[in-house]
């Protein structure tokens, strides 16, 4: 019945509603219906797509019920929206007893009572037809095939109708009211014959509709009668020439000034242009419009008016100026409707395919963005030469890091088609900022070409490095191998050197010497070896420096530094000459010892025999 009712108006604004708990739950068509109903024009509506907007529609819908006096209790935006048909339907009983019942005055009575006294006492000539209510008293049928005989007898054969068959009477009424007075059909006949109690909402929402099609009637006969009773007052035919020339030069510019407006197909750069192309285009059916129809219609009945009253005053017929013809004016509003026609669905499917665009384009901007962010820093990184300071587990834990990095650069190398992609549809369907899109989509291509260029040149860098400091870690390794012996035999060298010797013969002194040129002969040999040493060290840091290595410190498998192989081996060369100059320092004593010794001896055999013989 509701539905029945809310597009009994909608068809008004050239549309309709299938589903009453959907259908209104963006809020387009719940504030059409009420400008459509009240005459009235709310804000205007928000055309996206997001809960919000459709959320602020119906907001707009209930400030506006509401702003006619009406409470709503329990009734939000939100339940609307979210497809309550429990508050959905509540809404739309609101806004019928608010614009279709509460108006209703009928001696002194209004609302429902009003309405139910102006069914009593239209109905009241009719035998069978008891109406106390609105909702058994009309089971029956004849209450409403009574309504309508009462205002239009030629309608209903009311003596034929039966009390005891009342679908018959249910379907009839229906039938003629829908076919005849342009009410559409809200109930069913069987819903209400096999009920208990009808719905009294349902029942009075549908009599209202006769109230207004029977009251409305009587307000055009009114209105009709009034411009007769004027016309009957002015005679004057001039006066009737004049107007008709005026509105007929008024109406056909105006068809003149609309047409080239209706037949611009040239589509809009953004959907909101395109939106307000199509509000100004339904502002135009509902608005500009229909007051033109009524000029045209007041037109020919002024002309066919003017012409009779001639006539019968035996004057000559009315002939308007050239091209002021009502025939003129029929052509012009045939170009007029053939200009309108397909003009609507246009503009549907232009704001569909810039809707389509700007989800494209705002796909576009999402991804680019994020793969922007993503790439922010990622070339300063790639530039970087931390390797160049990096000892050998350093350089291999970069190399972990740089194969996780190309991991992920992989992985983003599908948004990158993406973006790609999505500019290259943008340009097939004439995005209009499409120039701004490829000078994005190209810097994010370059910049995607420089970081894989960039990332292939640093794993070369970080795989060269990590194979330098291999050798350089090979060569430190050989170098602490050989350098610790060496360093060891220095040492106990100096030790030797410097150790106290003390000896009672020549012959000691001798062997020592003997040892020490032994010695001696050895330090050619060790001298090579610490070349050989000195040159390893040498060879690792050419390296380091011909690559541009900075190494990070001493040696890591040994303290023995160069330095102190060239100290102690300056102190070995400073003890050896010492050593020689003590030794034959020692030789020197020795042999002088070994002489006096010699002296002694032959003396003793000497002065021996003598002491023997005195003894004797």
């Amino acid at each position: 019945t509701f539905t029945a009712w809310c597009n009994s108006h909608l068809r008004k604004a050239g549309t309709q509603i299938e589903n009453i708990d959907e259908d209104f739950r963006d809020g387009l068509k719940l504030m059409l219906l009420l400008e459509v109903i009240s005459g009235e024009r709310l804000p205007k509506p928000e055309r996206g797509k997001m809960r919000v907007h459709k959320i602020n529609n119906v907001n707009k819908a209930l400030d506006f019920i509401a702003s006619k006096g009406v409470k709503l209790v329990s009734i939000g935006a939100e339940e609307i929206v979210d497809g309550n048909a429990k508050m959905t339907l509540g809404m739309i009983w609101t806004i019928i007893l608010r614009f279709a019942i509460q108006d209703i005055s009928v001696e002194e009575t209004s609302a429902k009572e009003g309405l139910l006294l102006w069914c009593q006492r239209k109905t009241a000539p009719y035998k069978n037809v008891n109406v106390q209510n609105f909702h058994i008293s009309w089971k029956d049928g004849l209450a409403f095939n009574a309504l309508i005989h009462r205002h239009r007898p030629e309608l209903i054969e009311y003596d034929k109708l039966r009390k005891d068959d009342p679908v018959t009477n249910l379907n009839n009424a229906f039938e003629v009211a829908e076919k005849y007075l342009d009410i559409p059909k809200m109930l069913d006949a069987e819903d209400i014959v096999n009920t208990a109690r009808p719905d009294e909402k349902a029942i009075m929402t549908y009599v209202s509709s006769f109230y207004h099609a029977f009251s409305g009637a009587q307000k055009a006969e009114t209105a009709a009668n009034r411009i007769c009773k004027v016309l009957a007052v002015n005679q004057e035919n001039e006066h009737l020439m004049e107007d008709y020339e005026k509105l007929a030069s008024d109406l056909l510019e105006w068809i003149k000034r609309t047409i080239p407006w209706l037949e611009d197909r040239s589509p809009q750069k953004t959907i909101q242009e395109m939106q307000q192309k199509l509000e100004d285009f339904r502002d135009y059916r509902r608005i500009h419009k229909p007051p033109k129809v009524q000029e045209k219609c007041q037109l020919e009945i002024n002309f066919n008016t003017l012409q009779t009253k001639l006539r019968l005053s035996n004057r000559p017929a009315f002939m308007p100026s050239e091209g002021k013809m009502v025939s003129d004016i029929n052509t012009g509003w045939q170009h007029l409707e053939q200009a309108e026609k397909g003009y609507e669905e246009w503009l549907l499917n232009e704001i569909r395919r810039l809707e389509r665009l700007d989800h494209l384009a705002e796909k576009f901007r999402q991804k680019a963005s994020i793969h922007e962010s993503w790439t922010e820093g990622k070339e300063a990184m790639l530039r970087q030469k931390d390797y160049e300071t990096a000892t050998l587990s350093d350089i291999k834990a970069l190399i972990r890091k740089h194969e996780a990095f190309e991991s992920d650069l992989a992985a983003h190398q599908d948004r990158v088609e993406q973006i790609a992609a999505i500019a290259q549809e943008l340009n097939e369907l004439d995005y209009y900022d499409s120039p701004s899109v490829n000078a994005r989509c190209q810097k994010i291509c370059d910049q995607w070409d420089v970081l894989g260029s960039l990332t292939h040149s640093r794993r070369e860098a970080l795989e060269k490095t990590e194979k330098q400091l291999e050798t350089i870690d090979e060569l430190h390794l050989e170098y602490a191998k050989r350098a610790a012996p060496f360093n060891n035999w220095m040492e106990s060298a100096m030790e030797d050197l410097q150790d106290m010797f003390i000896v009672h013969t020549i012959e000691e002194i001798e062997g020592l010497i003997a040892a020490h040129d032994q010695f001696k002969s050895t330090l050619p040999d060790a001298d090579k070896e610490r070349e050989a040493i000195l040159g390893i060290q040498r060879e690792a840091q050419k390296i380091a420096d011909f690559n541009s290595i900075k190494l990070s410190g001493n040696n890591p498998y040994t303290s023995v530094t160069p330095q102190i192989i060239n100290s102690k081996w300056e102190r070995v060369q400073q003890l050896v000459p010492k050593r020689d100059h003590a030794l034959l320092d020692e030789q020197s004593k020795q042999q002088s010892n070994e002489h006096l010794r010699r002296q002694f001896a032959s003396q003793a055999n000497i002065v021996g025999p003598w002491i023997q013989t005195k003894m004797e």
